[in-house]
């Protein structure tokens, strides 16, 4: 007898859905522009956060950066962050562990879908003790066009084994909610301190108050 199919998938946004790791990322970017003569004030980083890392940090240096040494200041901001991290510590945002553990309970195959570098989610996963419950990720190498592009989700799907008309989004931001819509899938936006209003199958101040059935129902039969 061959194994019992999954009951869907679930494709999770990592920074903002899962995690709340502004923190770090902005004493990195801090940082690592210092060490090049170039502060970075809070009202830019919150600007700027959640962009890919070349777009960043064109918007900070304009032309005046070299493709190559723009690669090497991303490269350092991105090993502070996983540094403060395995240093520091995580904590996942508020009722992310139980959905985690009841969807798995209940047969979704999970994975995270992240324009986030993919040493990065391997650093998430190993101080958060996932493994056991995220059964494939989809990060920045993985695909050409970040999100809204709806290639990381179809990525993501793809590595679950999960078609993306059975398979639901947890996003935080516009762009990964749209991205979601592009892809055909169902979603649920997570309100945060970045983004206050989204457009989503569902939209809920935090996990806590998803419904406890809700992922089931945006599927149907």
């Amino acid at each position: 007898m061959g194994s019992t199919p999954p009951a869907g998938g679930v494709l999770w946004d990592l920074d903002g859905t899962l995690i709340d790791s502004g923190e770090q990322h902005y004493a990195a970017w801090r940082d690592a522009l210092a060490a090049r003569g170039r502060e970075h004030p809070r009202e830019e980083f919150a600007r700027l956060f959640g962009r890919r890392n070349d777009v960043i940090l064109r918007k900070i240096f304009g032309d005046d950066l070299s493709a190559r040494e723009a690669a090497r200041v991303a490269d350092d901001k991105e090993e502070r962050y996983r540094r403060l991290v395995r240093r520091n510590g995580l904590e996942p945002l508020p009722g992310v562990m139980d959905w985690l553990h009841r969807l798995k309970e209940r047969r979704f195959r999970q994975a995270l879908a992240t324009m986030a570098p993919a040493a990065n989610v391997a650093v998430v996963i190993e101080v958060l003790d996932l493994v056991s419950l995220i059964d494939a990720t989809a990060a920045a190498e993985d695909v050409v066009h970040g999100k809204p592009d709806p290639a990381i989700f179809l990525e993501a799907a793809r590595r679950i084994g999960v078609p993306a008309e059975r398979c639901v989004v947890m996003e935080d931001a516009p762009a990964g909610l749209e991205g979601a819509r592009r892809a055909g899938m169902r979603s649920v936006g997570i309100v945060s301190n970045h983004h206050r209003e989204l457009q989503a199958d569902i939209v809920v101040p935090s996990l806590t108050a998803l419904p406890a059935g809700a992922i089931e129902e945006l599927l149907g039969p």
